[in-house]
C-alpha cells in the first residue's frame, strides 16, 4: 500500500510497487482511463485494460454516467468479477480515473482503488509499460442500483443553496471561479452560457491535494486545506467543477482520505449550472 499518510481509509490507494507485485494477480484488474483517450496505445501498465471515458463511461445520448446494463456490459469484457479488485490510474493526476471509481461506487463495486501518483509517476520512475492490449475471459457482472447518496442533482442543489449545513467546493481553477474562463485554460472555452461560481462556494482547486509528483498530501496538510476554507467533516459537502471528473478527484480526498461523512459529486457542474435559466451566480471577473 501507499506510505502511511494519516488517511482514514488508506486502503483505496495503492502506490507502484503494490500494482508491481499484483501485475499477474487474477483476482486484480487495472484499469487506465485518461483525458487523452490515444495515451493507452502509446504504452501502459502490463495487463491493464483501457476504458474511453467519452464513448464507454457516459451515456452518449444523456449526459450522464453510464447506465447499469452498459457497465455490466463494459466490465463483463474487461474479465471483470463482483469481488475483483480494480485499480484505476490516467494522466492528469488521475482525473478521470477518480471519475471512474466515483462511477463504479456509484454502482455499488466493492473494491476500488486508486494508483497513487497515477500515469504520470509510473513513467516518471521509468517502470515498465506496454503497447499490449490484454485479452480476459468473459464474466457475469452483477452491478448494484445506483447509491444515490454520493451524487448531487441540481434540483437538490437549487433546495439546498444557501443552508448553513451545506459546503460548496468549487475545485476548478481560480480563472474559471471568478468567471474569467469558461473551461480550463488549455482547452477550448465551451460547455456554459455564463462564467463565475456558485453563490457561496469556496475555491480550492483540486491541484491543491496532490504534491509535485502527483501522489496525494498527507491527511494532515489536506486537513489544514479544506478546513481552512469551511469544509468541515460536519457539514453536508458537494464538490463541482466543468463536467464532473476534476470534482470527482476532490469528492475522492474528502470521502475516503479525510472520512468525511456526506460528500456528494455534482457531475452536471458548471456546464449545467452555468446554462441554467435564472440559477444563481456569482462572478469576480
Amino acid at each position: 500500500m501507499s506510505e502511511n499518510k494519516g488517511y482514514i481509509h488508506p486502503e483505496v490507494l495503492v502506490d507502484a510497487d503494490w500494482v508491481q507485485a499484483h501485475l499477474n494477480d487474477p483476482k486484480v484488474r487495472l484499469i487506465e482511463v485518461d483525458v487523452d483517450n490515444s495515451a493507452y496505445e502509446q504504452g501502459h501498465i502490463p495487463g491493464a485494460v483501457g476504458f474511453n471515458w467519452q464513448k464507454e463511461l457516459q451515456d452518449q445520448l444523456v449526459r450522464a454516467p453510464l447506465n447499469k446494463k452498459h457497465l455490466e456490459d463494459l466490465l463483463g469484457r474487461a474479465g471483470v468479477s463482483n469481488d475483483t479488485t480494480i485499480v484505476l490510474y490516467g494522466d492528469n493526476n488521475n482525473w478521470f480515473a477518480a471519475w471512474a471509481l466515483w462511477i463504479l461506487k456509484y454502482y455499488g463495486h466493492q473494491d476500488v482503488r486508486l494508483l497513487d501518483g497515477g500515469r504520470v509517476k509510473w513513467l516518471a520512475d521509468k517502470r515498465e509499460i506496454t503497447t499490449d492490449v490484454p485479452s480476459y475471459p468473459q464474466t457475469t457482472y452483477h452491478a448494484q442500483e445506483p447509491h444515490k447518496e454520493i451524487r448531487a442533482l441540481r434540483d437538490q442543489l437549487l433546495h439546498e443553496l444557501g443552508s448553513p449545513n451545506l459546503a460548496l467546493v468549487d475545485v476548478r481553477s481560480p480563472a474559471e471561479f471568478s468567471g474569467e474562463l469558461l473551461a480550463p485554460a488549455n482547452i477550448p472555452q465551451e460547455g456554459a452560457q455564463r462564467g463565475g461560481h456558485i453563490p457561496g462556494a469556496a475555491n480550492i482547486p483540486w491541484s491543491q491535494a496532490v504534491r509535485e509528483d502527483g501522489t496525494f498530501k498527507s491527511a494532515d496538510e489536506l486537513r489544514a486545506l479544506y478546513q481552512g476554507k469551511g469544509v468541515t467533516p460536519d457539514k453536508e459537502v458537494i464538490a463541482y467543477c466543468r463536467i464532473g471528473e476534476r470534482s470527482s478527484h476532490t469528492w475522492f480526498v474528502l470521502n475516503y482520505l479525510l472520512g468525511y461523512p456526506q460528500v456528494r459529486n455534482y457531475d452536471g457542474s458548471w456546464t449545467e449550472w452555468g446554462s441554467l435559466i435564472e440559477a444563481p451566480i456569482e462572478k469576480s471577473a
